[in-house]
């Protein structure tokens, strides 16, 4: 029913299926180990096997996660991937002032940026598409769109910015038939899992159909820090079709990430320090436990629930192509 295959040359991709829905996962990590690609991976899955039973249909999903910034592959929109899903990763967010200088950045060739700008111009030119991307491909996205410019976090904006940090919804968020769903469930106040060294300051203007829906909340007059963007969104169409988050709202539950690391470490794939270092999100979730049932309602409306309404739409499709009923569950 799932399949996942990592891609890093364009020719070991096998023949399309048309038994399979196929999900292309740009992998923005560069090599660096972490524990949001896998989260992805694991989402989708389950995701997979709830629409399954929730269709009793023979539901069958292929995820193909392409090495975008170590090996510089970039999937070619032609029609195979009718849903996008962009990871987070490491280092500036212009791949041009990734130099390796301090902890904020790492050395790479930027080669790979003009292929995933153009990526994104036929993703937005196709209203049959979606794409969804967290962190460091929210802040492609914006410098793609020219909503925002990454800006370092130093002293002055207290630094890196980890742990449960607390976002704030707009008014085109509370107005929006998606996003007010979440505004009525937790609030305008939204709690998130942050791990990161950029702020994303908005420029002048948005472009056409570029809508933004939440921004920084932990200073005064931060407003400006965007947080949540809708890119693009088809008329008539509750959800957004184009969206990025600059938070981690693929982060599952605490009891899903603790078993997600002890996997890492027991099969040898990361070291004790590594483990280390990630449990302490753990701890942090833990003790912000009040916030754990917000937070997950977060991540269903600024990420898994946006793939749930992806993945029946593209199941809807293949129906019909293959010309069968479409199950009234959907």
């Amino acid at each position: 029913m799932f399949e996942l295959q990592r891609v890093n040359d364009l020719h070991e991709l096998p023949p399309k299926d048309e038994q399979f829905i196929d999900v292309a996962l740009l992998d923005m990590n560069h090599r660096w180990l972490n524990v949001g690609h896998e989260s992805i991976v694991r989402a989708i899955r389950g995701l997979t096997d709830e629409l399954a039973r929730a269709t009793k249909g023979d539901v069958r999903v292929r995820v193909f996660s392409f090495d975008v910034r170590d090996r510089m592959v970039v999937p070619k929109h032609d029609g195979r991937f009718g849903l996008y899903v962009g990871s987070g990763g490491p280092g500036h967010l212009d791949p041009h002032e990734n130099l390796g200088r301090g902890e904020a950045e790492i050395e790479e060739d930027p080669s790979w940026e003009g292929p995933l700008f153009e990526l994104f111009d036929a993703i937005r030119a196709d209203e049959d598409v979606a794409l969804v991307g967290v962190c460091h491909s929210f802040g492609m996205l914006c410098r793609w769109a020219g909503v925002a410019q990454p800006v370092l976090r130093g002293a002055e904006r207290l630094g890196k910015s980890i742990g449960v940090q607390h976002n704030v919804l707009t008014e085109t968020a509370i107005a929006h038939p998606w996003f007010s769903r979440l505004a009525t469930s937790v609030g305008t106040h939204v709690p998130v899992v942050d791990h990161r060294y950029y702020d994303l300051v908005a420029t002048d203007g948005l472009p056409r159909g570029a809508a933004v829906i939440g921004y920084e909340s932990d200073m005064e007059g931060r407003d400006r820090v965007l947080t949540m963007v809708e890119f693009a969104r088809n008329a008539g169409d509750p959800i957004p079709r184009i969206y990025g988050s600059n938070h981690h709202p693929e982060i599952p539950n605490v009891r899903e990430l603790r078993e997600l690391l002890a996997d890492k470490l027991s099969t040898g794939e990361v070291t004790r320090e590594w483990y280390d270092s990630r449990a302490i999100v753990i701890t942090v979730l833990e003790r912000n436990d009040h916030d754990e049932q917000a937070r997950l309602l977060t991540s269903e409306y600024t990420f898994r629930g946006l793939l749930r309404v992806q993945l029946e739409r593209l199941i809807e499709r293949r129906t019909a192509r293959n010309g069968r009923t479409v199950s009234a569950a959907l």
